[in-house]
């Protein structure tokens, strides 16, 4: 499929309904609306596919830009193509879900991530925590800089809440990630947790709602699934 067979095809399966729902929580034109589960339709004819991740994101179009970032190859895109993507993540379907994925797929996501928490733009200080969070979701822990991380936990105790508004929002996530995932800083996690209590976001008019960190790592102890990793960030 090319580019445009795409832009077609994602034409076809607009959903006015999903199309609302995504401009109350940011989207903006040109989209169409469409669902997941119908991106992942077209993902099963494509695969992994570089150049056309590229293309599609290029387009401007979240539905193609969600989509590009379930195609992009992590063993080929570069750190200069991800920064250029981050610049590019407007809201935050693509700020915090769809760039993070596959940053965290990547060797270097977790280098990528501590660069973007610096930024002084809350989409992209967003985005390397969602990319921290999820790095450490996908990666073996002997692979990772474990006193860092225990390191980016005292930062979010000492700064989430007066971060700006989607930067506490990925923080709080960090803190669960943290202590769902890397199991020897689970107790700190909870620690940070019990510290920040609850994390106050505006997210606009949608009916989305502030995971409370404690309960959420409580949730993961009780099932016994701290620290099993996933295959892969993106779903």
């Amino acid at each position: 499929m090319t580019t445009a067979d795409i832009l077609k095809t994602l034409e076809s399966y607009g959903d006015e309904r999903t199309k609302n729902t995504l401009l109350r929580h940011g989207a903006q034109e040109p989209f169409f609306g469409v669902k997941v589960a119908d991106l992942k339709k077209i993902l099963k004819k494509t695969k992994k596919n570089h150049e056309l991740s590229l293309e599609l994101y290029a387009t401007g179009n979240s539905d193609a830009m969600y989509l590009a970032g379930l195609m992009a190859d992590e063993s080929k895109i570069t750190k200069e193509q991800l920064q250029d993507w981050v610049d590019k993540a407007y809201w935050y379907y693509l700020s915090e879900y769809t760039v993070p994925w596959i940053a965290a797929d990547t060797k270097f996501g977790f280098e990528l991530g501590l660069e973007w928490i610096k930024s002084g733009e809350e989409r992209i200080a967003a985005a390397g925590w969602a990319t921290l969070a999820s790095y450490a979701g996908v990666h073996a822990d002997d692979t990772l800089d474990i006193v860092k991380y225990s390191e980016l936990l005292d930062t979010v105790a000492r700064d989430i809440h007066s971060a700006e508004n989607r930067v506490r929002y990925t923080m709080n996530n960090f803190v669960i990630a943290i202590g769902s995932y890397i199991e020897a800083l689970t107790e700190k996690a909870q620690a940070t947790a019990d510290q920040i209590g609850k994390v106050e976001v505006q997210m606009g008019n949608t009916a989305c709602k502030v995971p409370l960190a404690t309960t959420y790592i409580q949730k993961v102890i009780d099932r016994g699934s701290i620290g099993k990793k996933r295959k892969t960030a993106r779903c």
